[in-house]
């Protein structure tokens, strides 16, 4: 539970300490020690920060104080201040952000979840076109593609795939029209198209992707996928 506490934004000690008066009940400074193993010394300084942030209080019998742990929904309270407090600040990041967003030209992924950023970018799209959709791609992120694919058919959003192997079938990707090139061309590198993006994907063990934001660079690359779909062929049954 430590763990959790510090996502709130507890430190440690206060983590330590806020779990050891819930299992206590109320408690002096001695007993938190002795169940903490913190000095005394920390056991005061750090109860002091927490009674700041209203998780702890108070009471003094026989004039030494007697600590004790505040119901457990302060925390969800001190995480709903937190965003009431950083939402006008997220706003004018927010607003600096698309002012600034399309002198953005090309960034860099690496691994999965990276990977994952670019294809849920492509779910603001109407179409996507797939170059060289490989079957590494379903291997990297199989359960993924699962949540995705049910999301595009939710969006209606269509994709056209010229795919590398005859592995990548219609009747598994929703809304989706696909071609075939010859499997000798087969390699790991696939390109999709979006809007005005291109994105060069490496499906490796660690997968890289390179995601352009250029019109002219995604004209090209859509003009180079309508001459490589009139030539791929379809999935003779």
């Amino acid at each position: 539970m430590t763990e959790e506490l510090k996502q709130a934004g507890l430190t440690e000690n206060e983590s330590k300490i806020y779990l050891a008066l819930i299992d206590l009940g109320p408690s002096l400074a001695g007993q938190i020690a002795r169940k903490t193993g913190l000095h005394r010394r920390t056991v005061y300084d750090t109860t002091e920060m927490l009674i700041q942030k209203g998780l702890i209080g108070y009471i003094k019998e026989n004039n030494r104080k007697l600590f004790q742990a505040a119901n457990p929904d302060r925390l969800l309270k001190i995480i709903q201040e937190k965003q009431s407090i950083l939402a006008p600040f997220v706003q004018t990041l927010e607003q600096k952000y698309s002012s600034t967003k399309e002198k953005e030209e090309t960034n860099f992924y690496k691994g999965k979840e990276g990977l994952k950023t670019i294809f849920e970018d492509q779910l603001s799209s109407k179409e996507i076109l797939i170059l060289g959709a490989s079957p590494l791609a379903y291997e990297t992120l199989q359960f993924y593609f699962k949540w995705y694919d049910k999301t595009r058919k939710q969006k209606h959003i269509k994709a056209r795939i010229i795919a590398q192997s005859r592995e990548i079938k219609k009747s598994k990707i929703p809304l989706s029209e696909i071609r075939y090139l010859p499997e000798k061309y087969s390699n790991p590198v696939a390109v999709n198209i979006y809007n005005d993006k291109t994105a060069i994907i490496l499906w490796a063990k660690e997968p890289i992707a390179i995601l352009i934001k250029n019109k002219e660079i995604a004209s090209a690359y859509k003009n180079y996928f309508e001459l490589m779909w009139n030539t791929a062929k379809s999935l003779k049954k």
